[in-house]
């Protein structure tokens, strides 16, 4: 497995080396350019009371340069009706959907795929300790912004 950037990525034995330390970046809210630098294909399995059902999931990585360093964003995509505008969003944002017509996804070419999102910070809590990330808010379409422009 390669990561972005693209150093092999291994195991490590119990008397390795170790050097690199913590890589999270968190990005200020804003509207930013991402790359999707990953994709797997899951299952999305809900806890009892969940309103969403079992069913397909896409796992994304988003990759996004920011005024504070890149970040990467971790994003879910559900393949269930109920999303279908989320997904619809998304393709439009990379360039695959355009508004008002049916897409049928290449999945294949989604690693790669430059597009555009608003980006929020999410608080919450783990293990009694509050933390922060970002997520991402809304995929805005290609024609709501020109590249470059923030």
């Amino acid at each position: 497995m390669t990561n972005v950037n693209n150093a092999v990525d291994r195991e490590l034995g119990w008397d390795d080396q170790i050097e690199k330390e913590s890589e999270f970046v968190l990005l200020p809210q804003g509207e930013y350019d991402f790359t999707v630098t990953a994709f797997e294909r899951k299952r999305y399995n809900p806890k009892p009371g969940a309103t969403l059902p079992p069913c397909p999931m896409a796992q994304l990585t988003l990759t996004v340069d920011g005024p504070t360093g890149q970040a990467n964003i971790f994003h879910n995509l559900y393949l269930h009706t109920s999303t279908e505008g989320m997904l619809s969003a998304f393709f439009i944002a990379i360039g695959q959907k355009k508004k008002g017509e049916p897409l049928q996804p290449k999945w294949h070419e989604v690693v790669g795929a430059k597009g555009r999102a608003e980006i929020e910070i999410n608080k919450y809590t783990s293990n009694g300790q509050e933390r922060e990330n970002n997520r991402v808010k809304k995929f805005i379409a290609p024609t709501q912004y020109k590249e470059g422009q923030f």
